[in-house]
């Protein structure tokens, strides 16, 4: 007779009476005790997404103590993480099998769901994967309550900068949707030197920013708090892309203390309708389309916080059309040092992979090229444009989408 489906519902809610800290542990002991589980933790990817970092039941973070580490480069993790799809093996002690599922939220690869189980029947497999999807919308929510994830990420030291620049970026690094898939990687430099990305998604566009604030430290952390909130506080208030442009550019000229800071803002109207740029002062963009790679070269305007710019910004169109892959990147991807590492051929030879893959390619070499120790901070933002998708958007749609389609 087959097992009773789990009773997600029943699961969530018990996880919602459970402290915020406590909620894997609600999931861990149902899967535990309705498959006879040896073991069942949860391991979720660090800061720099070098390492695993295990909670749940077993190696659960404490006080005092920290949390069991797994390196993430070359294991079955890895593939999971990649393929986003359930790995099922042998137990390392031969004793029934173990079972790796991934935990994603709308395509943010959080971690991944790990148990040792006797049995491993299609069933149980479908199970295991189902117990995953609530999985991700739990830890996206007690995260707002609880500095547990927060502490057990930091496999290495965080500065005050470093700090103050985390807090500004977006809590997900990777999204999902049937129009496109996006992925956004930051490495900073040994003095965090001030970049940051954003994106947003209303009704019918996708907003998308980089930035990259003049200086090094405390202070260049804070000219990026003002860059971001001044966009961010523009876009929310509904002004269009030239207004959120002016409106950072005077934020900047009233309280940046004589700094200024290159930048790009994008609106990509998820009806196909059109997309725009402006391009403060900042690299251009590369394309991927059908095999060849080019640069994408709007014309450019002055860094915001100049004072000769005089508010004076331009909106763009961005030729962008389904199968593109469009990347964002600051200087700091192509500084003295990093300069071996070829940008152009690496997405190229990545143009099979998921965005979140590609930034991780991109900002590996740069790390490697500088020897671990970059000058300036190294920002690169991903976009895979799919198309509009007038039947409606799925979660789960651009993970589906053939990368590869893009070669051909």
């Amino acid at each position: 007779m087959a097992l009773e489906r789990i009773g997600l519902a029943e699961v969530l809610t018990a996880a919602e009476n459970a402290a915020p800290m406590a909620s894997v542990d609600v999931v861990a002991r149902n899967l535990r005790d309705r498959f006879g589980a040896r073991y069942v933790s949860f391991l979720f990817v660090d800061i720099v997404h070098r390492k695993l970092v295990r909670v749940g039941e077993e190696g659960a973070p404490h006080e005092g103590r920290r949390a069991d580490q797994v390196d993430l480069r070359d294991s079955v993790y890895e593939d999971v993480l990649r393929s986003q799809r359930l790995v099922c093996t042998p137990a390392d002690d031969g004793r029934g099998r173990r079972v790796l599922a991934p935990v994603t939220n709308r395509g943010d690869a959080i971690g991944v769901l790990e148990l040792s189980l006797p049995d491993a029947g299609q069933d149980v497999l479908e199970q295991v994967e189902e117990a995953a999807h609530p999985l991700a919308y739990l830890i996206v929510t007690d995260r707002r309550f609880t500095d547990l994830y927060q502490w057990g990420q930091r496999t290495t030291g965080i500065s005050l900068a470093a700090e103050i620049q985390r807090e500004l970026l977006p809590s997900a690094s990777s999204f999902e949707a049937a129009e496109f898939a996006l992925a956004c990687a930051l490495v900073p430099a040994d003095s965090i030197a001030g970049d940051t990305y954003d994106y947003a998604l209303d009704h019918d566009t996708l907003h998308l920013s980089l930035t990259d604030a003049m200086g090094h430290d405390v202070d260049a952390a804070l000219m990026a708090t003002l860059l971001v909130n001044a966009s961010r506080g523009a876009r929310r208030a509904g002004a269009g892309l030239v207004e959120q442009a002016c409106r950072t550019h005077q934020a900047m000229l009233d309280h940046g203390r004589g700094t200024f800071a290159t930048g790009q803002l994008l609106r990509i109207a998820l009806d196909g309708s059109g997309a725009e740029i402006v391009n403060a002062g900042h690299p251009w963009p590369l394309r991927l389309r059908a095999g060849a790679i080019e640069e994408v070269p709007p014309a450019v305007d002055l860094p915001f916080g100049v004072p000769t710019a005089h508010g004076s910004y331009q909106a763009q169109n961005l030729d962008l059309r389904p199968g593109d892959r469009l990347v964002l990147y600051t200087d700091g991807m192509q500084e003295r040092r990093a300069r071996t590492a070829d940008l152009p051929e690496l997405i190229r030879e990545t143009a099979g992979e998921r965005p979140r893959e590609v930034v991780r390619a991109l900002t590996g070499a740069v790390e490697h090229a500088c020897g671990g120790h970059l000058q300036d901070d190294a920002t690169v933002v991903c976009l895979d444009w799919h198309g509009p998708h007038p039947e409606g958007r799925s979660a789960n749609a651009g993970a589906d989408t053939d990368p590869a389609a893009r070669n051909r």
